[in-house]
Order: structure tokens, then sequence, then C-alpha cells
């Protein structure tokens, strides 16, 4: 059954909620030292949703009991729009049904449903919740489907989509669906800085440069608009090079558009290109982050002989934000959480390859947080040695 569906993953083990950073600490430093060439991707051709629909599913866990309050509201909304096949049952069943409410907050657009896309968004979600059913193999399978049964449950969410017919449940949704959707974009772009500069190789699947919020094939088979891509980016390394931190406070103001994550992946890897023996064979280290922010945090260090980098995002960023719609930069949000530098990093004037500031060096090993991110979700500090 269904707790929390980004974790019934490919690769992935339903089972474990996450791990503590420790444990992402010594897995990262291990593949730094033993398999420093495998791949680091977030989404794939097979992935069963993308890497935007989990950050967002992701948030569900940090706020349980607003989440569980909202999904027995919702199907009580909904009871009267299921389907009865005539033996007893109504269709779908609560897994069923709380498999697709998850999916409708991983999914839903960032503008909402129009009119005119109202119908292919139906469709989509349609085509989906029967292919998982043939998944599942509970109800419904590809060997012995049971067309009646699929039927049903494609026009429960027909129904439930239909604002003239589920009005009050799509009222109270979108609303807590955008809240969702706010933190989901920062879970993103952590998620996104870490894989193009932990160790590994990262792997980009087509159209992800953007907000994807696409499920399993053939969803992720849709074709991408290079072209939009192409004018966003040179645009924006026309910004980055006359103003930076004008830019990304930009960025941040406007990041439903998907620019801002497109400028971390494209900055991102520019970096690791201009520092590929370090990416390619360099030491892995973690950072420790104290105050009041620290379980909030996760921080380390990427090492060689010619080069020094430090990267910083924020986890759990529901609980950090108290679900508000701010994003978690700046001193109101982080306090006094600071870094502990190790000393092979201290006394290193650093500067932010996202925003063009330059920070230190400092007297202290401490480096705030809140003065790496006080413009900007994510940190990648470039460092020179005094």
């Amino acid at each position: 059954y269904v707790r929390l569906a980004s974790l019934n993953e490919v690769g992935g083990d339903p089972n474990k909620f996450g791990r503590p950073p420790v444990e992402v600490h010594h897995f990262l430093k291990e593949r730094a030292e033993k398999y420093p060439g495998s791949l680091n991707p977030l989404s794939t051709h097979d992935t069963k949703r993308s890497e935007d629909v989990r950050a967002r599913i992701n948030v569900l866990s940090e706020i349980p009991d607003a989440w569980v309050a909202r999904a027995a509201r919702w199907m009580e909304l909904n009871r009267p729009h299921k389907i009865d096949l005539g033996d007893g049952d109504l269709v779908p069943d609560p897994n069923e049904e709380y498999f697709l409410y998850q999916t409708l907050v991983g999914t839903w657009p960032v503008g909402g449903l129009t009119p005119d896309d109202r119908a292919a968004f139906v469709d989509r979600i349609r085509a989906y919740m029967v292919k998982a059913l043939h998944e599942a193999k509970v109800h419904s399978s590809w060997i012995n489907p049971h067309p009646e049964y699929d039927a049903a449950v494609a026009e429960f969410v027909a129904r439930v989509l239909d604002p003239d017919r589920a009005g009050p449940f799509l009222r109270d949704f979108e609303p807590f669906q955008r809240s969702i959707s706010h933190v989901g974009m920062f879970n993103s772009l952590a998620q996104t800085l870490v894989r193009c500069t932990a160790p590994g190789v990262p792997d980009t699947y087509q159209g992800t440069e953007l907000w994807d919020f696409s499920l399993v094939d053939p969803d992720n088979r849709r074709p991408v608009d290079y072209d939009l891509r192409t004018r966003l980016l040179e645009e924006l390394d026309r910004r980055a090079r006359e103003d930076p931190l004008d830019l990304v406070q930009q960025l941040v103001a406007n990041k439903e558009d998907g620019r801002i994550k497109l400028y971390v992946v494209s900055r991102a890897l520019r970096f690791r290109q201009a520092h590929a023996e370090m990416f390619a064979s360099g030491g892995y280290g973690a950072v420790d982050v104290v105050g009041r922010g620290a379980g909030h945090a996760f921080c380390f260090t990427r090492t060689s002989a010619a080069a020094l980098a430090l990267i910083l995002v924020p986890r759990l960023i529901g609980s950090l934000v108290r679900m508000s719609d701010r994003p978690p930069i700046d001193a109101e949000v982080w306090g006094e959480t600071a870094l502990l530098l190790p000393d092979e990093v201290s006394a290193v004037r650093w500067s932010n390859a996202l925003t063009g500031e330059t920070l230190g060096p400092f007297s202290a090993r401490t480096l705030p947080v809140a003065r790496v991110l006080g413009n900007f979700p994510v940190g990648l500090l470039e460092g020179r040695r005094e």
C-alpha cells in the first residue's frame, strides 16, 4: 500500500523514509573513494515520478498531521464520485484514492489548471492511474485486465477534476497544493545542486532543466522544447554577466517560471567543468552545522591540490519556513546557524559562483549560513586560500 509515493521508485526501498545526513556523508565519501564514475541521476526514462514530482511529495513527510486531515477530508468530499460496480465495493479503493491524491499534489501545474489545459491533464492522470492499477496487480493487471475496474477509476479521476462536479474538493485542494509546491521547488533546487557537485557523474534527463512534473512513460517522453531552453539560457548568461546578484534575486521572486532551476543546473555544470580534476578524483568532506537551523542544512566540500569548493543546501525546508510562502534565505530564517569549517578550509576567501558575492576570509572557523544563503536558497562557493 502507498504510504509515501515518492519512496516507491526504481532503485529505492519504500521502507526507508530517508537517511540522516551522517549516513549520506558516509555514502558520498565512499563513492568519491571507490566509485567516482557512478552516475548521479534524479530522473531517468524509467522513474515513476520525475525529480520535481518527488520533491513535492516529500514535503508531505514534514506535515503528517495536516496531510492526514486533508486526505481524510478529500475522501469524504469525493465519496459521491466513487463508482459502484455492483459487488458492494466502491471504486477506487482507499489505497488507490490515497495514491491519486499524492499524484495530484506532485503533478499539479504551477499556474493551476486552465480551461485550455484541463482536458490534457485529466487524460494524463487517467492514463497514469490505469497503468498503476495494472502494475499493482490488485484489481487489474496487464495479463488479466479488468476493463470495468479500469474504466471506473478513470471516470473517478475525471469527476474529481471537474470543477462543476467537485468544486468543494478543488477549492480545498488547490491552496494546500500551492503551499506544497512552494516548498517543493526549493527541495528540487537543493537536490539538483547536490546531484551536480557530489561524487559521481551528474545525469540530466531530457526536459528536467526546467520544472518537470512528468510521470512514468509515456508521460515523460513528451517532446521537449529545447528552443525555449536555449533562449532562456542565453538570457540568463547575459544577465549573469551584467549583475548576478540582481538576477538571482529576481529568479527567487519568480521561481515558478523554472528559470531558477536552469540557472542552478547550468552554473553548477560549468563550475564542475572548470574544476574537472577536483570533481573527477578529488576529495569529499562533511561539514558540520551548529545553531537552531543545524538540522536544516547539508554541507560538504570538494577538494584537490589546485581547487576548493563548498556546497551548502537546505533540507526539511517545510518545517524550516513553517510552511509559509517565504524562501529559505536570509538571517530571519537561519538566525545564528553556522558552518564549522574544517582546518583545511579555514582562512579561505570564498566566491559564490551563483550570486557573485565574495565572503571572508573569516578569523574564526565558523561561517554563518545566512551569509551564504542570504540571497539565494543554495550555495556553491569557490575557495581561494589567502
